[in-house]
C-alpha cells in the first residue's frame, strides 16, 4: 500500500507538470474545441481589502471554487458562451457578475463583496446561507458564528468548534480540542500565520481569541496541506480583522466576564486594527470572598490584538500583527499558604505580500512566539515554583503559481527554538533543562485538475530537526472525484512529524511543553482519509468521513519520575505508540429562517506505554465511542434569533480500583498508607454526558448605533454532568467513591455596541 502512495506522489506531478508543458498546445488540438478561462480577484467593496476563502461558482453548473491567499482565483477550460459568476463569502451580500468568454482566451475579472451594513442585516444574510462546510475534511468560522453560539459568560472559538463531529472536549472546564483521537497538543493553532502554544485563559476555561476581532478560521481536522507542518493531527489557522478602510468604527462589548473594546480606521497608505479584552470578576469576587472560602485574592486576564496593513504600491503590500494575553490568579489554600498563578502569550509579525503578474505572488513572513507559565505554591515563607517557557523565532518564503488548470506552491522556513523547563525553592533552583534547537522545512505542493471530475493534490514536506540532525520527509496526496457539482468522493494520505509534546505533570497539575532531542525521537504518525460530500438540494448539505490514524515514538514527561536531578534528557520521557479511527457524519441546513446541522461521530483513541496497562492499549481518558451535536438557529423576526445547542456522548473512561494493599511509608509521619490496586487502565466508563444550552439574540440600536443584546443559559435543564470519580480509604480499608461534577445552569447576558 505505501509504495502504490509513493508511486502516486511521485507520478502525479510529473504527469502534471508535462500537462502545463503540453497545455496550450493540447488546447488547439485537431477535433478539440477552443476553451477559454477566466482569472479573477475577490475584493471588500469599502475597505479594497482582498478575501481570503471567498467561494465562486457559476451558473452552468462548475463545481466551484474559492479564493487563494492573494484573493485571486482561476477557471480553465469553459466553453466560450456568456456565464453567470456568483460570489458569497460569510458576512458580505452574495455578488453575481455576468462575463462573455471568447476562444482561447483569458478573462481578467474583479468582484466586489459589499459588507452587511449593520447588526440586523447580517441575521438576514446569514439567515439566507449559513454555511460552515467548506470542503471535506476543513471546517470554516467567523465572528458572527461564534458569537451567536451559546457559552458561559464569554463567547469563545475553541467553545464553538468543539460542537463539530471528530472535535471533543475534555469537560466543561476544558477549552482545549481534542481532535479525531489527538491531544491538544497535536493540533497546530496559528493566528495570523503565527503559532500559539496554549492559548487559554481563565485556567483553560476559555481561548485567548477575541471573538470580536476574529476575521475568518480554517480548521483542519486532518490530512492538512504541505505548507503546515510540525504537528501530528490537525491545523486551526485564525486571521484577525484587517482595519476598516472607509471610516474610524468599532465595537464594544460588555459581558459578565469580560469587556471588550475594538477600534479600526483607514489611512492615507492602509488601515490599522486594536483590541482590548480584559476580565471584569473582581468586583463579583470581592463580595463572594467573606462568604466562600478560597476565593483568589487576586484575578484578572488580558489581551490585546493589533493588526496594521500598508499599501506600498500596488503590487505590494505589509502585514504587521501583534497579540499579548496574561492571567494571574492567587489562591489563599490555608493560613499562610497560597498557590499563585502566571502564564500568558505574545506574538508579533510582519507579512510581505508581492505580486509578480496575475498568475504568481510570494509572502515574505517573519514571526516571533512566546508562551510562559510560572506558577509558584508558598507554605509560611517557603516558595516552590515552576516555570516552563517557549521562544519561537522563525522566517519563511512562499511562492504561489497558479495557471489553468494547476496550482503550484513551495516555500522554505527556518527557525530557532527556545525551551525550557525546571523548578526551585525559593532562590535556589532544583532542576533547570534548557534546550535551543534550530528547524527548518521545505515544501512543495501541486494541485491538479486533470479533468472535469479528476482533481489531484500532491505534495511532499521535508523537516530538519537540530541537535539530533533529525531529517523527516512527509509525502502527503489527495485525490478527489466529482461525480457531478452535487456529488464527490475523497480519498487522502500523508505522514506527519511532531517535534513537541506537552505533558501535564500529576504531580503538579500544570501542563509543560518539552522537545524531542538526543535520544528521544519525535513523534512521528500516518493519516489516511476517505469522505464522500454531497449537495441533494441547494440548501443542505451532506457529509460522510471516515479516517485511520497511526502514532509513532509519542514522547511524554514521565510523572512518576521522584527526582530529575541528575537525570539524562532522554531519561526524563516515555515513549509509546497510538491509533485513532473513527467515522464523522454531519447533515448541514444551509439557508432559510431555520438553519444548523445534526452531527455524528463514532470513534476509538488508544494509547500503549511499555510500563503500563502490561503493555497493552487502553482508551485515552477524553475518548467517547459516540457522539451527537446539534446547533439550530431560528430567525423569529428581523431583529430576534434564537440559537440552541444540544451534545450527547457516551462516557468517558476511567480507571476503576479492584482493590487495595497497605505498605509502610517511606516518610515516618505518613505511617502506613493505602495503595489501590488496578486492573485495567480506563477499563470503566463514567456516565454518558448530555448538556443543552440556549441563547436569543435581540439586534437594535443606541444612540444611533447598531447594538445587540444577547441572552444565553448554559446546561438550560440543570443535567450535573460526572468530571471526575475520585477514589479513597476509610479506617478499616473500605473503598469509597466520591464524584466531581460539570457546570451547573448558568445564565449570561451581555451587551454590544458597533458604532
Amino acid at each position: 500500500m505505501h509504495r502504490i502512495l509513493y508511486a502516486l506522489f511521485i507520478v502525479l506531478p510529473l504527469l502534471g507538470v508535462s500537462e502545463i508543458q503540453a497545455q496550450t498546445q493540447w488546447a488547439h488540438s485537431p477535433g478539440v474545441e477552443d476553451t477559454a478561462s477566466v482569472d479573477g480577484v475577490v475584493r471588500d467593496a469599502l475597505t479594497g481589502e482582498t478575501l481570503i476563502g471567498a467561494h465562486i461558482k457559476i451558473n452552468r453548473g462548475y463545481r466551484g471554487t474559492a479564493t487563494d491567499p492573494s484573493g485571486s482565483f482561476s477557471i480553465s477550460q469553459l466553453e466560450p458562451g456568456t456565464y453567470t459568476f456568483i460570489c458569497s463569502y460569510v458576512g458580505y451580500k452574495e455578488e453575481q457578475l455576468e462575463v462573455t468568454l471568447y476562444p482561447d482566451q483569458t478573462q481578467r475579472i474583479y468582484i466586489e463583496l459589499q459588507p452587511s451594513s449593520s447588526m440586523m442585516e447580517e441575521v438576514v444574510i446569514r439567515s439566507q446561507a449559513q454555511k460552515t462546510i467548506a470542503d471535506i475534511g476543513m471546517a470554516r468560522m467567523d465572528a458572527e458564528m461564534i458569537n451567536r453560539l451559546p457559552s458561559a459568560f464569554e463567547a469563545d472559538l475553541f467553545r464553538s468548534l468543539q460542537h463539530l463531529p471528530g472535535v471533543k472536549a475534555a469537560s466543561d472546564f476544558s477549552s482545549g480540542l481534542h481532535i479525531r483521537g489527538g491531544s491538544p497538543d497535536q493540533t497546530l493553532i496559528l493566528l495570523d500565520e503565527t503559532p500559539v502554544y496554549s492559548p487559554s485563559h481563565f485556567f483553560g476555561f476559555y481561548s485567548t481569541f477575541n471573538p470580536d476581532v476574529v476575521g475568518g478560521v480554517q480548521l483542519y481536522k486532518g490530512n492538512y496541506p504541505t505548507k503546515y507542518g510540525g504537528r501530528l493531527g490537525s491545523v486551526l489557522a485564525v486571521e484577525n480583522k484587517r482595519g476598516a478602510r472607509d471610516e474610524f468604527g468599532g465595537k464594544l462589548s460588555i459581558g459578565m466576564l469580560a469587556t471588550r473594546l475594538s477600534v479600526s480606521s483607514p489611512y492615507s497608505k492602509g488601515s490599522w486594527m486594536l483590541a482590548i479584552r480584559r476580565s471584569t470578576l473582581e468586583p463579583m469576587l470581592a463580595a463572594m470572598r467573606e462568604n466562600v472560602e478560597q476565593i483568589p485574592d487576586a484575578f484578572y486576564f488580558y489581551d490585546v490584538n493589533g493588526k496594521l496593513t500598508h499599501d506600498i504600491s500596488p503590487e505590494d503590500k505589509l502585514t504587521f500583527s501583534i497579540y499579548s494575553g496574561k492571567d494571574q490568579v492567587r489562591f489563599p489554600l490555608a493560613t499562610e499558604a497560597s498557590l499563585e498563578l502566571d502564564y500568558g502569550n505574545q506574538t508579533a509579525s510582519g507579512k510581505w505580500t508581492h505580486l509578480f503578474n496575475n498568475k504568481t505572488f510570494s509572502e515574505l513572513h517573519m514571526s516571533f512566539s512566546r508562551y510562559y507559565n510560572r506558577p509558584v505554591n508558598s507554605v509560611a515563607g517557603t516558595n516552590q515554583g515552576l516555570q516552563n517557557y517557549i521562544r519561537d523565532y522563525s522566517v519563511s518564503q512562499k511562492v504561489y503559481y497558479i495557471s489553468g488548470t494547476h496550482q503550484l506552491e513551495t516555500g522554505i522556513k527556518g527557525g530557532v527554538l527556545e525551551v525550557g523547563f525546571g523548578n526551585k525553592l525559593n532562590d535556589e533552583i532544583l532542576f533547570e533543562r534548557n534546550t535551543n534547537r534550530l528547524y527548518g522545512a521545505w515544501y512543495l505542493q501541486h494541485k491538479w485538475e486533470a479533468t472535469e471530475h479528476w482533481t489531484f493534490t500532491s505534495g511532499v514536506r521535508l523537516n530538519g530537526f537540530s541537535h539530533a540532525n533529525y531529517l523527516k520527509l512527509n509525502p502527503r496526496i489527495k485525490v478527489n472525484y466529482h461525480v457531478n457539482t452535487k456529488l464527490q468522493f475523497e480519498l487522502a494520505y500523508g505522514k506527519y512529524d511532531q517535534f513537541l509534546s506537552q505533558t501535564s505533570n500529576q504531580i503538579s497539575g500544570f501542563n509543560i511543553w518539552l522537545s524531542s532531542g538526543e535520544s528521544v525521537q519525535p513523534a512521528s504518525g500516518t493519516q489516511y482519509l476517505f469522505g464522500v460530500k454531497t449537495n441533494p438540494f441547494t440548501s443542505i448539505g451532506f457529509n460522510v468521513e471516515a479516517y485511520y490514524r497511526t502514532m509513532e515514538n509519542l514522547f511524554e514527561l514521565d510523572p512518576f519520575i521522584p527526582d530529575m536531578a541528575g537525570l539524562e534528557y532522554h531519561e526524563l520521557f516515555k515513549v509509546g505508540d497510538g491509533r485513532a479511527y473513527g467515522i464523522e457524519v454531519m447533515l448541514e441546513k444551509q439557508a432559510g429562517r431555520l438553519n444548523g446541522y445534526i452531527g455524528y461521530n463514532w470513534s476509538k483513541s488508544n494509547r500503549r506505554y511499555p510500563d503500563i496497562n502490561g503493555g497493552r492499549f487502553y482508551p485515552t481518558s477524553y475518548n467517547r465511542d459516540h457522539e451527537i451535536n446539534i446547533v439550530l438557529n431560528y430567525k423569529l423576526s428581523d431583529s430576534w434569533t434564537v440559537t440552541s445547542t444540544f451534545n450527547y456522548a457516551t462516557g468517558q473512561p476511567y480507571t476503576e480500583p479492584a482493590g487495595h494493599r497497605r505498605r509502610s511509608g517511606s516518610i515516618p509521619a505518613y505511617g502506613n498508607t493505602v495503595v489501590l490496586i488496578v486492573n485495567e487502565i480506563n477499563g470503566a466508563r463514567l456516565p454518558d454526558y448530555h448538556r443543552m444550552d440556549v441563547g436569543i439574540t435581540k439586534y437594535g440600536s443606541f444612540m444611533g448605533a447598531d447594538s445587540k443584546l444577547s441572552f444565553q443559559v448554559v446546561n438550560a435543564y440543570s443535567r450535573r454532568n460526572v468530571w471526575h470519580q475520585q477514589y479513597g480509604t476509610e479506617r478499616g480499608g473500605r473503598i469509597v467513591t466520591s464524584q466531581t461534577k460539570m457546570l451547573p445552569v448558568l445564565p449570561a447576558i451581555s451587551y454590544t455596541i458597533s458604532f
